[in-house]
């Protein structure tokens, strides 16, 4: 008979028996799928909540992707405009009185055809407003027919002035060299001013009077590509005016030049030597700038500004999802020390936290970028325009949320982490 051996001190038995010692714990683990699942849960069980943290990433995101592509879409606008009016505009001061002040007029009278025959010139005439008397005003009857007289701008402009301004015609015709020729008494009204005058139809031949001095209306321009100011002025010719009122005593002439694309810069370095050869100082011929510079300069402008404010509703975003974050870990206390009394450790419950926060900034950036997306087609669509949206700005912003979102849980999930079982379990 064998007897059994004595216990030892392990507890094993001395003798016949085998000697066992303690049995090693395995250690916790969390795998991806198991923070994936955590992540969702969390963020499902108080979906309420979760949309509402998530709607700050929303907008920083969606601000941030419209604003990109809506730069993008009107810059190829931008370049258009300053292609067909900013970059074929030339004008011509006259600042002969500042270079001699006993020098008369820089412009000479025959000054649209000189400029004319250069090449790239499409239109280009000479223009000023007329000083008048003090106490002169516009009136659409006669003085003493009891209707009071409006203070209105009166300009004196060559005809190509007119033209080079591309006016856009309501009603009647614009003056032509033939009128400017005869120093016919006509006029061209905004159609502003033609209200504010009681001039509504050109049917009935209406006249105006700029003082004393009785003029036709002839047409009335309801819009203008160039000098907007012409919309709330009466237009008269200049040699009609020069004839009445005399030369300007002042420098406040200008010659306003429309160009073929290409041609500003050449016609403005020639404009004052065809003019007068033997005074070119007399004038100053102001270049349009250029447009791709210019354009960039707006478009970095814009840029800056609008992506601070993008800038500005991430960051508002990441406030709200560290915020709600750092709630929902002192709300689960228990559920976390249950968690770390079974087992799991530390950095378990951190990457816990930080999963949780990182699916609402990738769950706001996707959304984010689909409604920023849906406002640049909008936008475009309703401005008749093309849509641009870059690739990279796409790809990039749901990775940026994702970002936000990591970077706003740091530190909750650093608290959840440093919660002692023992003590979260007595709460």
């Amino acid at each position: 008979m064998r007897l059994p051996g004595r216990p030892t001190k392990d507890g094993g038995a001395k003798g016949g028996g085998r000697t066992r010692g303690p049995r090693p714990v395995e250690p916790s683990r969390f795998s991806s799928y198991d923070v994936l699942g955590e992540a969702v849960a969390g963020v499902l069980q108080r979906p309420a909540r979760s949309a509402l943290t998530a709607l700050g990433t929303v907008l920083g995101v969606g601000t941030f992707v419209a604003i990109l592509g809506l730069t993008a879409t009107a810059s190829s606008q931008i370049d258009a405009r300053f292609n067909v009016l900013s970059a074929t505009e030339v004008t011509v001061e006259d600042v002969a009185q500042d270079q001699d002040e006993f020098a008369g007029p820089g412009f000479p009278a025959d000054a649209d055809a000189r400029i004319e025959r250069l090449g790239g010139v499409q239109h280009a005439g000479v223009y000023y407003e007329v000083r008048l008397d003090e106490g002169s005003a516009v009136r659409s009857s006669p003085v003493g027919d009891g209707a009071d007289g409006q203070q209105v701008d009166v300009v004196a402009a060559s005809p190509g002035a007119l033209q080079a301004a591309v006016p856009d015609l309501v009603q009647g015709r614009l003056y032509d060299d033939y009128h400017s020729r005869t120093k016919e008494r006509v006029a061209v009204l905004g159609a502003s001013t033609a209200a504010r005058l009681g001039i509504a139809t050109l049917e009935t031949r209406p006249a105006i009077f700029i003082g004393d001095e009785p003029f036709t209306v002839i047409g009335i321009i309801g819009d203008v590509e160039r000098k907007a100011e012409l919309l709330m002025s009466v237009v008269v010719p200049r040699t009609t005016a020069e004839d009445i009122w005399g030369a300007p005593q002042d420098s406040g002439t200008h010659m306003l030049i429309a160009t073929d694309i290409g041609a500003a810069q050449q016609v403005a370095y020639l404009a004052p030597t065809a003019l007068r050869p033997d005074h070119p100082e007399y004038l100053r011929a102001v270049a349009p700038p250029d447009p791709k510079s210019l354009r960039s300069k707006v478009t970095s402008d814009l840029n800056q500004l609008f992506l601070v404010l993008a800038g500005i509703c991430l960051i508002i975003g990441a406030v709200g999802i560290a915020n709600t974050t750092l709630v929902a870990v002192l709300e689960r206390t228990g559920e976390i020390g249950l968690r770390r009394a079974l087992g799991a450790r530390g950095r378990h419950v951190t990457v816990q936290f930080l999963a949780e926060s990182g699916a609402l900034g990738a769950l706001g950036g996707l959304v984010g970028t689909s409604l920023g997306t849906l406002t640049v087609v909008a936008v475009a669509v309703v401005r008749d325009w093309t849509p641009v949206v870059h690739t990279a700005t796409v790809a990039a912003a749901p990775v940026i949320g994702l970002v936000i979102g990591v970077l706003a849980g740091l530190y909750p999930a650093w608290r959840a982490a440093q919660i002692e079982p023992a003590e979260a379990l007595r709460r």
